[in-house]
């Protein structure tokens, strides 16, 4: 398998993707991308919640395919960090993590962002105000995302550690250590 200089991170909802994927693609001096950033743009636009837009993306193929098309062509890129939920799937030369959270975690660091980056969990219908919500919320966009992509294609689990290169757990790992960890594995999985 050819190698890419491709970090691709994928995780739970809350777990720290795109600050790691950011602080990842500092300390590396790479380009950071985004597909939630895309996604949630392309919700913006209609007007609707990331929720809605999920479940508009059941009878909706355009809408992956619009995401598939992009993650397909950043893997045809180098020195790239992308926050991706299948970007393990769409560049398998990648360097893969995943980025696991207990949900009332999660529920708590939601809530919590909320209140610093407003713009980042405007919810047009439902509500990002409580833990309970918040928890409501990622199940339901859990459970509405793994049926899409087993549908779509044929991933039983994509929060499944098999498909990924380095699983850790952000609980109780500060952002700079699980960056740091990140990079050491990285390094080491491109010089063998």
């Amino acid at each position: 398998m050819n190698k890419k200089h491709i970090i691709t991170i994928a995780g739970k909802l809350g777990s720290g993707k795109s600050s790691t994927a950011k602080r990842v693609s500092e300390m590396l001096d790479y380009k950071h991308l985004s597909t939630g950033d895309f996604f949630r743009a392309i919700a913006d636009k209609r007007g609707v919640s990331l929720v809605d837009l999920n479940k508009m993306a059941e009878t909706d193929l355009s809408l992956d395919k619009e995401v598939d098309d992009r993650n397909i062509e950043i893997g045809k890129m180098e020195n790239v960090v992308l926050d991706s939920r299948l970007g393990f799937h769409f560049i398998p030369d990648s360097f893969k993590v995943f980025l696991d959270l207990d949900p009332i975690v999660a529920a708590k660091r939601i809530l919590e962002d909320k209140k610093n980056n407003i713009n980042r969990h405007k919810e047009v219908s439902g509500s990002f105000d409580t833990e309970e919500n918040i928890l409501k919320s990622i199940s339901e966009r859990l459970i509405l995302e793994k049926n899409r992509y087993k549908e779509l294609y044929g991933i039983d689990d994509n929060t499944s550690p098999e498909h990924f290169d380095l699983v850790i757990n952000t609980g109780e790992i500060p952002l700079e250590e699980v960056c740091k960890k990140i990079i050491n594995e990285y390094d080491s999985w491109l010089n063998n």
